[in-house]
């Protein structure tokens, strides 16, 4: 990580539910504080890769009864055979093999066939079986082939019809993202004394064939995957410059004394108090992680505020970290 994030501790990753739903489909995540220019770094490359790059499923043709061409209708259907491709492309699946599959939807009206009509195998789960495909007159029926298959990005009907022109064999625009909507901000961030930090807030939307949580970690593996080409973790150039949170407390000098850090200054801000406590503390003037350890029991008792719970949130976050409050008090 950043050197800087030595002096402002680790980013805080969390994620809520979009909107209150309840729906793991739709979350918003947040990281920060980060350092400057992170945060579109970040959200630009997991928005692209969330985008493009995580595989789902997707209707790719279609083989329907009396039909041609996409163009073509068929008497006692009110939908043409466009519509119906339409219809289909938009359905939400979730196909837990990648070889393609061939589903079926047969019917005789009147009525309207939705998902839910269609007749799958185990391998594939419908997710949204009240989506409407076409409609039935009094004396239609219908018979149609559906080809499901897995894979990545988007994938046009033209191309595969010039690779697979059979007749009677529909092709259909293939978008097999499950992500369907992906934004991210980026705010400013304050840690202490430092007011030019980032905090980034990405919010995603997905079909339900992928959790919006299992996207974000996909598309993190991913972008992980092809970073560890540019470089070895065996091998750390110019190690100063990279973040050692070892050298966020004290350091021991060659002689064996304890010896602050830049004249340490840690915001007490990244021990993430609770707001009593931390106004408690900052009102009585301390405000780093190295003014606090300098501190006794006694001396914090005597804080205005400062009560048993809050000495013992003290106690716990400290000893967390590696720390403790000081036998006697040197503030």
């Amino acid at each position: 990580m950043h050197i800087i994030q030595e002096e402002i501790g680790l980013p805080i990753f969390s994620a809520q539910t979009g909107g209150g739903s309840g729906d793991d489909s739709h979350k918003v995540f947040t990281i920060g504080p980060l350092p400057p220019g992170f945060g579109m770094t970040l959200g630009n490359a997991m928005r692209r890769v969330l985008l493009s790059s995580l595989p789902g499923a997707a209707v790719t043709s279609m083989r329907m009864k009396g039909v041609s061409h996409e163009y073509s209708t068929v008497k006692g259907v009110l939908e043409s055979g466009i519509d119906i491709a339409l219809n289909l492309k938009s359905l939400k699946l979730r196909k837990f093999n990648k070889d393609s599959e061939v589903i079926t939807l047969k019917g005789k009206g009147p009525g309207t066939l939705t998902a839910k009509d269609l007749q799958v195998s185990s391998d594939i789960e419908v997710l949204d079986p009240s989506h409407e495909i076409l409609t039935l007159e009094k004396a239609g029926e219908v018979d149609i082939s559906i080809t499901v298959e897995k894979g990545v990005g988007y994938s046009p009907a033209a191309d595969r019809n010039k690779k697979s022109n059979e007749p009677g064999l529909i092709h259909v625009d293939a978008i097999y993202s499950p992500v369907t909507k992906v934004q991210f901000e980026v705010e400013a961030a304050r840690v202490g004394q430092r007011t030019d930090l980032e905090k980034l807030s990405l919010d995603v939307t997905t079909n339900g064939s992928l959790t919006a949580e299992e996207a974000v970690q996909f598309a993190s593996q991913l972008l992980k995957s092809y970073f560890e080409y540019f470089g070895s973790s065996e091998k750390v150039v110019e190690s100063d410059f990279i973040a050692d949170f070892s050298r966020a407390g004290a350091q021991v000098s060659e002689e064996g004394e304890a010896a602050p850090v830049k004249e340490s200054y840690t915001p007490i801000e990244i021990l993430n108090f609770s707001p009593r406590t931390l106004n408690a503390l900052i009102n009585a003037g301390v405000g780093s992680i190295e003014q606090l350890t300098k501190c006794s029991v006694a001396g914090l008792s005597n804080f205005r505020g400062f009560g048993a719970k809050a000495l013992d949130e003290v106690n716990d976050t400290l000893a967390e970290r590696g720390l403790a409050l000081s036998a006697d008090d040197e503030k």
